[in-house]
């Protein structure tokens, strides 16, 4: 017999399990505090923030930051470990809802391949636009989604398996990423570690778009300059292997 509740309402839990955030943000650092620093950045705005990780990590950097992000349990578990203070907010907001005044931030990131989770194409150009007012002429922004291109066309790509304690009990994740024609998806597996185990399962469509459609979209932000990047070490985009389309957008003055 099935839980009446699900593994999935507590997907804050089961998000910070699946990931080894000292590993991940350890790789990602250098990249982002160099995008930071030649954009001069002092205010930055961290969309999609999810849990908050990346946000904490700028205001540990002595920024001040404000991370949004549409889910109230996610920017509850950011507030719980990292609460508020002058130099740091957290707001529940949609991508695609402006920020409280434009012109607010220096640099402003939505990491975490949030875009590809967006319903449609017209969701991703409302966001990027959200994104784009909200930060100053001169200033900087960095969207990252993952390469779709580099993974085989058929069946899902098993990329984790953790076991976590979560709030229902332990369980074991199991994440993969599939491509499949024109479609992509994200695969999400717990399994209880009971006598009697049992499993749910969540799958997520992604917005299956190639580097140069990712790129045509921040590019026509009014006055972007747009570089692309294939990972964190700042290497070339490459269709084939790169793990990443990083896309780094300033914002002519008179953008």
């Amino acid at each position: 017999m099935r839980e009446t509740t699900s593994v999935f309402d507590s997907w804050a839990a089961a998000y910070e399990a699946m990931i080894d955030w000292p590993k991940r943000l350890a790789y990602e650092a250098p990249f982002l505090r160099r995008q930071f620093e030649a954009a001069a950045a002092r205010r930055v705005l961290d969309a999609a923030c999810g849990s908050g990780r990346h946000a904490e990590m700028f205001f540990q950097w002595g920024l001040e930051v404000e991370g949004a992000d549409l889910s109230s349990a996610m920017v509850a578990e950011a507030q719980r470990r990292c609460p508020e203070s002058p130099r740091l907010r957290w707001r529940v907001r949609d991508l695609r809802q402006p920020a409280s005044a434009p012109g607010e931030f220096d640099a402003a990131v939505c990491l975490g391949n949030s875009l590809a989770l967006l319903p449609d194409e017209q969701a991703v150009v409302e966001s990027l636009r959200s994104l784009w007012d909200a930060i100053r002429p001169g200033g900087r922004l960095i969207v990252q989604v993952i390469n779709l291109e580099r993974l085989p066309d058929g069946p899902p790509q098993w990329q984790k398996c953790v076991r976590a304690a979560l709030p229902l009990g332990e369980r074991l994740l199991i994440k993969g990423v599939q491509r499949c024609g024109g479609r992509a998806f994200v695969h999400l597996i717990a399994v209880s570690l009971d006598a009697q185990p049992q499993w749910e399962s969540t799958c997520s469509e992604l917005l299956a778009l190639d580097a140069q459609r990712w790129r045509d979209l921040v590019a026509q932000l009014p006055g972007a300059i747009c570089s692309i990047y294939g990972d964190y070490e700042g290497r070339p985009f490459r269709p084939a292997t790169s793990p990443d389309i990083i896309l780094v957008a300033d914002k002519d003055i008179g953008g």
